[in-house]
């Protein structure tokens, strides 16, 4: 067993996900495989301490491990399987990107070459793996150490958090982080119609809106934009609105046609079919597995 999978260890956490001492940082164990489904990542750094994950967008897959580390720039559905079982847990943790923190960051480093990126006219996508190098280990340790005390939480855990965003500005995923905190780079403009699916994704939104709010040509925008997700919008769109109502069904007991109508769908039946073509199971299926 690795030194952080033994750090995390001590943690006793239930399976799932578990909120830590300090804001943007979750945990997360799993005891048994888990087949390929879809879910949501977040802007953030997950790093699995034990065990495997195996993510798949469009016709790419990756890995992520305890050798590899998972950045994801904008909010990202993609499919992932899990490999765990009760004797080797997956063990790992989750940390929210601070996009005023990046900012910042970027701003200090400055023309140092060293962290430079290099203008490319390749759009980066939005998710993708980073391997795990010895300084990023040596952060996550610490910060590990410092979860267990509330008191170190308090005065250490921000600076730590500084750090490990720091060394990911130096691994391999850097110019996804750099190209989001543009303004005007496409990620940075495709980030921006990310945010409106997210906050009126029961809306009825178009290319054409959507395009407006990058400030793009509908093509372009059209373009940048699964080059960066993998997907059309409206593709995103639905898959962001069945993945919402999922979480109504099962975590707020919600009927599968109120969930429907509240995220957006004018008809029950084609949710019906959407929700099973995309999860596998009808609603109630998946609600009587659970």
């Amino acid at each position: 067993m690795s030194q952080l999978a033994e750090l995390m260890q001590q943690f006793d956490l239930a399976e799932g996900f578990s909120e830590s001492r300090l804001p943007g940082v979750r945990f997360f164990k799993a005891l048994q495989t888990i087949p390929r489904c879809p879910l949501i990542y977040d802007p953030g750094i997950c790093i699995v301490v034990q065990g495997n994950k195996i993510g798949y967008l469009g016709d790419k897959s990756f890995s992520y491990d305890a050798n590899n580390y998972l950045v994801t720039s904008v909010t990202m559905p993609f499919e992932c399987a899990t490999f765990a079982n009760p004797d080797e847990p997956l063990l790992g943790l989750y940390i929210d990107v601070d996009l005023p923190l990046l900012h910042e960051l970027i701003a200090q480093l400055g023309q140092n070459h060293e962290f430079t990126v290099h203008n490319d006219t390749r759009l980066p996508c939005g998710i993708g793996p980073a391997p795990l190098e010895a300084e990023m280990v040596d952060a996550i340790g610490r910060l590990l150490k410092c979860l267990q005390s509330e008191t170190e939480t308090l005065v250490l855990g921000s600076g730590l958090l500084r750090e490990i965003l720091f060394r990911a500005l130096a691994g391999k995923q850097a110019h996804v982080l750099y190209t989001l905190a543009a303004h005007n780079s496409h990620l940075g403009r495709v980030a921006r119609a990310l945010k409106l699916i997210q906050r009126d994704y029961a809306a009825r939104l178009n290319v054409e809106r959507l395009a407006q709010q990058a400030h793009m040509s509908s093509s372009a925008f059209h373009r940048a934009f699964k080059e960066v997700t993998s997907d059309s919008p409206l593709q995103y769109l639905k898959k962001i609105r069945l993945c919402k109502a999922r979480d109504f069904i099962l975590q707020d007991g919600m009927k599968a046609y109120v969930a429907a109508d509240r995220v957006g769908y004018e008809s029950a039946s084609q949710f019906s079919r959407e929700f099973k073509r995309y999860f596998g199971q009808s609603p109630a299926e998946m609600v009587r597995e659970i």
